[in-house]
């Protein structure tokens, strides 16, 4: 479950006006009738899940632990942010000799990087598994190109054996490829946009294979579906989050600032960029996601979040309960002079910090909404992954934007095909 609190008075946000619009929008969302429908695969995707592509999913993460200690994704934007997030966001901050390990190419360009990695993959066994539905996007199409040539001359005919494909069901250059070569393929929906692709093979075959649970993640999802599905402007999670951050954004807040007090959810954060960036970023309308983690980021962009200009709203990421926790001492000599903290665990610190950065942000002027989850497991993380999806849907549509397409991005891309004198551009 997600608890979403505000700093200040819903009942000012919530309208008459405002319910009538949210309605709307909700009867569009699950009649499939709003602008971008051919995109809302994903609402209803998680209680659609059979049994059998599960296993299937967990079938093959088996076969690539038992084939090889390196996993390699290859993908970019979201092709690999959602499996980025939840397996940052659940595996060991240290592992000096992991049994296996997920790492990821494609996301950049960088020879060194790639470079680096196949030196550092050479003594491992590895597999790879390219994510695209085109085949084509620049950045995945490259390290793929130099990533392929490494296994096949490594592993001769057994390399098909160690790449797995998730692209289109019908069309494009990576699935003739994965056909010609046997390679094993999984599918990108044609309903399911990158952003919102977490829960299908693109981000639970990465998940499966680094040895967390995807059934419970895909359980957590199903329960928002099913909690969040109803209408209710009072305690709909989702739509509490869009009505505030919407009301915030006609009030002149342009900017929000998704903090958080675990570091473990720093790629959740930036799958969350992604995802309110490309939906909402469009026609110059939409707010700025940005983020920062405490109490680091207090110590470099504190100062402007507190005292800068007088157009951010602080969103708040917070986990009630910690797995592993370390309580503070009594020292003898009392040299830190920390002894007054002695008998605080340092989860129960950051809950005390959090109060007192949202008190003091807020005396600034920084509106304050909070998003409780009770503890980082995958079935709260499924939950809080689809509560972020759904909860960008209703805010896109607040704004009249299709939340399913992305238009601008093209731009960079000709504009960069044409310096390179790409053919047709």
């Amino acid at each position: 479950m997600v608890n979403v609190t505000y700093s200040g008075n819903y009942a000012d946000v919530m309208t008459d006006d405002k319910k009538q619009k949210l309605k709307q929008i909700h009867d569009g969302l699950y009649e499939k009738t709003g602008a971008g429908s051919d995109f809302l695969g994903w609402l209803d995707w998680p209680s659609g899940l059979s049994q059998s592509f599960l296993n299937n999913i967990k079938s093959t993460a088996e076969a690539i632990r038992g084939q090889a200690d390196v996993l390699i994704v290859i993908g970019i934007g979201g092709s690999y942010l959602g499996a980025k997030a939840v397996i940052e966001a659940l595996q060991p901050y240290f592992d000096k000799n992991p049994d296996f390990e997920v790492l990821f190419a494609g996301h950049q360009v960088s020879g060194a990087y790639l470079k680096e990695l196949m030196a550092y993959v050479d003594d491992r066994e590895v597999a790879l598994n390219v994510i695209s539905k085109s085949g084509t996007t620049t950045e995945p199409a490259l390290a793929f190109r130099f990533l392929q040539k490494y296994m096949k001359e490594r592993y001769g005919n057994e390399a098909a054996e160690r790449i797995y494909v998730t692209t289109d069901e019908e069309k494009g250059a990576l699935l003739t490829l994965a056909k010609e070569k046997g390679y094993k393929r999984f599918v990108v929906p044609d309903d399911v946009g990158g952003r919102y692709s977490v829960f299908t093979a693109v981000g639970l075959l990465p998940i499966a294979a680094a040895g967390f649970n995807v059934e419970g993640l895909v359980e957590g999802a199903r329960a928002a579906e099913n909690e969040l599905k109803a209408f209710d402007a009072e305690d709909n999670a989702a739509i509490r989050y869009a009505a505030i951050r919407h009301d915030l954004y006609e009030q002149g807040y342009t900017n929000e600032v998704l903090a958080t007090f675990e570091p473990k959810l720093s790629f959740v954060q930036e799958w969350w960029k992604q995802l309110f960036g490309e939906s909402e970023g469009k026609e110059h309308k939409g707010i700025l996601p940005l983020s920062v983690v405490y109490t680091t980021d207090l110590h470099s962009l504190g100062q402007y979040i507190q005292d800068g200009k007088r157009d951010l709203m602080e969103s708040f990421l917070i986990v009630d309960e910690a797995d592993e926790d370390l309580e503070v001492f009594e020292a003898e000599n009392n040299a830190d002079q920390l002894n007054y903290l002695s008998g605080l665990s340092l989860h129960d610190f950051n809950l005390v910090a959090y109060k007192g950065v949202s008190e003091a942000h807020l005396s600034g002027g920084v509106p304050q909404i909070g998003i409780h989850v009770s503890k980082l497991d995958e079935y709260n993380l499924g939950y809080l992954l689809y509560f972020y999806m759904l909860s960008c849907a209703y805010s896109a549509y607040l704004l009249d934007i299709n939340p399913f397409n992305q238009p601008g991005v093209e731009d960079y891309k000709t504009a960069i095909f044409k310096l390179l004198k790409k053919p047709g551009y």
